[in-house]
């Protein structure tokens, strides 16, 4: 009997076993993200009730997969290696594979990468998606490659999930882009020097406002450190960057209410990289920066597209509208749900 024929069997003896599959898969992953974790705090995490958090671990320690100390619940080695192996199927179960084929073929990219749960209810899907983010980029790390990043909260939570191992200790993160008005820990400065850290790599800032009249933009496009970064962008490997909505994105760079209305006006519902789509994927407008372009962007061997959340459904499908080929686009399954809602 093949794995398929075995799933369809025993779902007619027990038509609740993808629901209890589901779930305890899912607090095994969140022991296995957060261990050291009390009961009360992954009642948090997963928005569960105490109780049925106590159901679900008191089998999982029965089975030897988690270990209960003093200071919380722990993932066990078989812990471990149960998440790995039962992956794939948790993924088949839930529905998520056929998703992320949809997606990415209606996309024409790579990969999709779909994360179970709802990163605006669950605060650890957002650490899932930085984790496998941490394991795309070191998969497609070559020695000495140059790896451009831009700012972001999604983005920011890859940092967490990196390590030094090689190629990725020889590896260059360069800011993508200048500063915004925006929370310092999520700028691309410092998101690169956080996973030049992580990583015992080095990293290129660019510390430059991302809003320059046209008189400031051209004199510092002749600048010599201004010139070589421009040179670096040139020559990029891998791309880590986000993707947000529109207006969201031109409150948080401080714009104009005289640039939000033409935002509005000419129907900018999502932006990356400085430039501004509305819904069939047109460029609406672009923020005169000093930062890698959309062209430089599109030569990369890799591009990593991290986005998640409902409000950013329309601005995520606006901008694949013209994503290139080596990309992989990594979400929570709430937003690919929204996203296959609007295509339907």
């Amino acid at each position: 009997m093949d794995k398929s024929s075995f799933l369809d069997a025993g779902r007619k003896l027990m038509p609740e076993i993808d629901q209890i599959f589901r779930k305890r898969f899912r607090v095994l992953q969140a022991i296995e993200m957060y261990g050291p974790i009390g009961r009360r705090a992954l009642a948090e995490q997963l928005q569960w009730t105490e109780r049925e958090v106590r159901n679900e671990t008191d089998v999982l320690s029965e089975q030897q997969l988690i270990v209960i100390q003093q200071k919380g619940m722990i993932c066990s080695a078989q812990g471990y290696s149960i998440l790995e192996q039962l992956k794939a199927l948790f993924q088949e179960i839930s529905g998520i594979t056929v998703k992320e084929q949809q997606l990415a073929k209606l996309y024409k990219i790579e990969r999709v990468i779909i994360i179970p749960g709802n990163v605006e209810e669950d605060a650890s899907v957002k650490n899932v998606l930085g984790k496998e983010g941490a394991k795309i980029i070191t998969q497609h790390a070559r020695e000495k490659c140059n790896i451009a990043v831009t700012g972001g909260n999604s983005v920011a939570a890859i940092g967490d999930f990196l390590s030094p191992t090689s190629p990725l200790n020889s590896a260059c993160f360069i800011a993508a882009r200048g500063g915004m008005g925006d929370e310092m820990s999520f700028q691309a400065n410092t998101v690169v020097a956080k996973f030049a850290q992580a990583c015992n790599a080095t990293y290129r800032t660019l510390f430059l406002p991302e809003h320059l009249s046209e008189q400031a933009y051209q004199a510092m496009k002749s600048e010599p450190m201004i010139q070589e970064m421009m040179a670096l962008y040139e020559g990029i490997d891998i791309v880590v960057h986000g993707i947000g909505a529109a207006q969201e994105m031109a409150i948080r760079r401080n714009s104009s209410p005289k640039e939000q209305q033409l935002l509005e006006e000419k129907g900018a519902v999502g932006e990356a990289f400085g430039y501004y789509f509305n819904e069939v994927g047109e460029i609406v407008h672009h923020i005169r920066t000093i930062g890698i372009q959309l062209e430089q962007v599109k030569k990369a061997q890799h591009i990593i597209a991290i986005a998640a959340g409902i409000n950013k459904a329309i601005a995520i499908q606006a901008y694949f509208k013209n994503a290139t080929c080596q990309t992989t686009f990594i979400t929570d399954e709430r937003t690919a749900n929204e996203i296959i809602a609007k295509i339907k």
